[in-house]
């Protein structure tokens, strides 16, 4: 049975499709654009805070990796959310979308001594990955008590999920302080013991793959080393725990399964602790938030067949659905055909495989689906692209950053739009690959003229 938010969801990405064609959004000038739907995300926003609620304090935090684009950062910190970033840009990105330092948390595990310097500095949480990375904040802090909550990531070696690159619990994962080898875990009790500043714990499993019970034994682990840490030192200096993200989405329907109620459900059952108010949580979730009120639209430039197999050539392939491309058993993608007005199309199906623009075999973003017949100028949409296909391009064949848009639907279904980020041009593609230094290199062979000491072309001194 179809759940209220699947229908709507449905129905106004239809309605919006319709209406890009109908603005100009996506035509022949512009036959490539990401479409954001708002009142999705912030209804995602509204179950993840409901899922929580109780005596535990929470603060959710958006994991900025997952759609670094600074409207939607905005408009996640307007609807109360925080921010994770994991790098200097997406630390910059937070910063310009509007949110404070008491808003955000830094996890890297290569931290470098000027951004820890940094966020100790304007009393930005983060999370030490190491413990070499520990004596740097030691020298940092020089015996100061730093400003904001500084935690250190363990890793509980509970194992993989389903995709091994998105499980980072594995035993030799490069991510926290692995806690099952040998004088781990008293090394982590002599650290806290060291350092009364030292508040936190986090662990993260992974994401897309990982089942609930695997997310939950994580949590469950990081939960026992805290209450062991207390109790070893005899004070309650650990009092809040990052619990990470994680939560994986069905990308077959548009159902939001698993939803955030079963994740806090399997939780309680698992660590019914963890919820009784005596620590207050932090959570990372990206994709979950995002990924289904996201589509990729493209026009069909041309169909053909080839050993039998019809094939439709799109604008849209590796260059925003990089990893569906490259591991398309992991990151399916369903697809719908929808007509040149942009209304979805019916009747019988064929057998076709869906490809990108790419120049290489294998950038197809579908392969053998049963779908209406395709004929160039209709539009082929992908969905469940709104967390990472928008904003984390792969600059293939230097094809340049489509065009997103924000969009939502009134009561009577009508679409307004907003501009999330402009298409990159062609100039601006040539600008960013190194125009203004178009003669540094033959500016070198300049100087390589007998006599100027400069090598010969065989390589010997002049």
């Amino acid at each position: 049975m179809t759940s209220a938010s699947a229908r709507r969801r449905r129905t106004a990405r239809d309605a919006a499709l319709a209406a890009a064609v109908g603005e100009g959004l996506l035509d022949a000038r512009s036959p490539l654009v990401g479409l954001l739907d708002v009142d999705g995300v912030l209804a995602a926003v509204d179950r993840l805070h409901d899922a929580f609620r109780g005596p535990a304090a929470v603060q959710h935090t958006f994991a900025a990796k997952a759609c670094s684009l600074v409207p939607v950062l905005r408009l996640l910190a307007r609807a109360g959310m925080g921010c994770e970033v994991a790098s200097p840009g997406e630390l910059e990105l937070a910063l310009e979308a509007g949110f404070t330092a008491d808003r955000l948390v830094f996890d890297s595990p290569a931290k470098t001594v000027g951004e820890l310097r940094f966020a100790l500095d304007q009393g930005i949480a983060f999370n030490v990955d190491n413990f070499q990375e520990l004596e740097r904040v030691d020298a940092l802090l020089a015996g100061h008590t730093p400003r904001g909550p500084v935690g250190l990531r363990v890793n509980p070696q509970v194992g993989a999920g389903a995709i091994g690159a998105m499980s980072t619990a594995t035993s030799t994962s490069k991510f926290g302080v692995a806690l099952r080898d040998e004088g781990a875990v008293q090394a982590v009790v002599d650290a806290f013991a060291a350092r009364p500043w030292l508040t936190r714990l986090h662990a993260h499993v992974g994401s897309q793959g990982c089942p609930l019970p695997l997310i939950a034994q994580g949590i469950r682990a990081a939960h026992e080393l805290a209450e062991h840490i207390n109790t070893a030192l005899g004070r309650r200096q650990v009092t809040s725990l990052d619990i990470g993200g994680g939560l994986p989405v069905d990308f077959d329907s548009d159902e939001d399964r698993p939803g955030y109620a079963d994740y806090v459900t399997e939780l309680r059952a698992a660590v019914p602790e963890l919820f009784d108010g005596r620590y207050s949580l932090v959570t990372e979730f990206g994709r979950s938030l995002l990924a289904k009120n996201g589509t990729i639209a493209s026009l069909v430039e041309y169909t053909k067949s080839s050993g039998g197999r019809r094939i439709a050539v799109t604008h849209a392939g590796a260059q925003v659905a990089t990893r569906t491309v490259f591991m398309p058993d992991a990151w399916p993608l369903r697809a719908g055909v929808y007509d040149a007005a942009g209304h979805p199309k019916r009747g019988a199906t064929e057998t076709v495989d869906i490809a990108g623009p790419c120049c290489f075999a294998g950038d197809l973003t579908a392969v053998a689906r049963e779908l209406p017949a395709v004929a160039p100028g209709d539009i082929v949409a992908l969905y469940d692209t709104g967390a990472y296909y928008f904003s984390n391009h792969f600059s293939y064949n230097s094809l340049p950053r489509p065009a997103v848009h924000g969009y939502r639907a009134d009561a009577e279904g009508r679409i307004r739009f907003a501009l999330v980020r402009a298409a990159q041009t062609v100039r601006e593609v040539v600008e960013e690959s190194g125009a203004a230094q178009a003669d540094a290199l033959v500016g070198l062979l300049a100087a390589d003229r007998p006599g100027s000491g400069a090598a010969h072309e065989d390589g010997a001194a002049a």
